[in-house]
């Protein structure tokens, strides 16, 4: 539980004359409360208020799990056959006779906002909380890098796995199901994110998913992974080559590399998201690929995989120290070949510093 940042939430709301906030990102629920849990169609609810205890509100064959946690105040459910919404009032106004709520405008949909409103019709959601909780899941905390830092090495793990699995005929779907059966048979709880495996010329699609394609001699193989410790996400890639890969797919991968290393090494506290963007498309703009460079640079990671913020063209965010993100240029030419090249890490004083340290160099097998 982290109480000192739903402090500071909630002087926020004492700040705007707000009654409270009703969090409903079960990753923001997460790292507020310290309660993990994806309720999938169910709802999910973290209730703050101004000058008054929170709570947590969801599924009733949760609220055990939610006591356990760690949370320290209140917990409510609710059955498959009441209606959420209805029920959750229901608590809030036990708490409170304000109706003027924040919302997290980004994480709620429109079906679920027009179902709250019709149960409190009185209550008004103008004021949106998101950024407030972008901004305190920002910096991080030595704790929680070292958490990412364990994460890191256990996706360096999973890269040693997967490299020793590729053989002629193997399926990109059978080198990722090797890479998270023997990490979960070791005790990593969860991967990050599904396992992305990509070969030949199915990785120029910088967002394909894992197929049945087999791998064949002279194929580029694209890893993307990462897992979770403590609740906390790692995230890298490496493209490799499997036996003779063409003149093209050196030079691409060449040039992604010296983009993802300028850039690492370059980072500085007190430079902007933009111009760390710039260091790697520049380098991959002046080699000609500027045109298959069709992604930001990087993202913030955190107790979610992907969260604030964008590493990218446009983005005046000032780099800090204790943000965490990747940094990840890629090169995708379709019908030929993709090379993405990741790492994870957090700002210093140093500068960058990763925590993924398998090698970038384009290996063999």
């Amino acid at each position: 539980m982290n109480e000192e940042k739903i402090v500071t939430l909630t002087t926020w709301l004492e700040g705007k004359a707000l009654t409270g906030a009703i969090i409903t990102d079960f990753h923001s629920i997460a790292y507020l409360s310290g309660f993990e849990s994806d309720p999938i169609e169910r709802v999910l609810a973290l209730v703050l208020f101004s000058g008054k205890p929170p709570f947590l509100f969801g599924p009733a064959l949760e609220v055990n799990s939610m006591k356990e946690s760690g949370w320290r105040f209140q917990a409510f459910g609710y059955e498959d056959h009441e209606n959420p919404w209805e029920k959750l009032v229901t608590h809030i106004k036990d708490a409170t006779s304000g109706q003027s709520f924040a919302l997290e405008a980004d994480n709620l949909s429109i079906s679920r906002y027009h179902a709250l409103q019709s149960a409190y019709p009185s209550a008004s959601f103008n004021s949106d909380i998101t950024d407030q909780i972008n901004h305190l899941r920002l910096i991080k905390t030595p704790a929680e890098i070292k958490h990412m830092v364990a994460a890191g090495h256990d996706a360096d793990r999973a890269f040693d796995i997967g490299f020793r699995t590729l053989t002629e005929g193997i399926s990109e779907l059978a080198v990722a199901a090797k890479i998270e059966y023997d990490l979960k048979k070791s005790g990593v709880p969860a991967m990050s994110f599904d396992t992305l495996l990509q070969f030949g010329d199915h990785a120029a699609d910088p967002h394909g998913a894992t197929s049945t394609r087999p791998l064949q001699q002279g194929d580029m193989a694209l890893f993307d992974l990462g897992t979770m410790t403590e609740g906390y996400a790692s995230d890298a890639t490496r493209t490799v080559a499997f036996g003779d890969v063409s003149s093209q797919d050196k030079e691409i991968h060449a040039v992604t590399l010296e983009a993802q290393l300028a850039a690492q090494s370059q980072a500085k506290i007190g430079m902007t998201a933009s111009e760390l963007d710039k260091i790697a498309r520049d380098i991959i703009i002046k080699a000609g690929y500027g045109d298959y460079f069709v992604h930001r640079l990087g993202h913030g990671l955190g107790s979610s995989v992907h969260e604030f913020p964008s590493i990218m063209a446009g983005n005046d965010l000032i780099l800090q120290e204790g943000m965490v993100f990747s940094i990840e240029p890629g090169i995708y030419i379709p019908g030929v070949a993709g090379v993405r090249i990741e790492d994870s890490g957090y700002m210093s004083h140093d500068g960058f510093v990763s925590y993924t340290h398998t090698s970038k160099e384009l290996l063999k097998f």
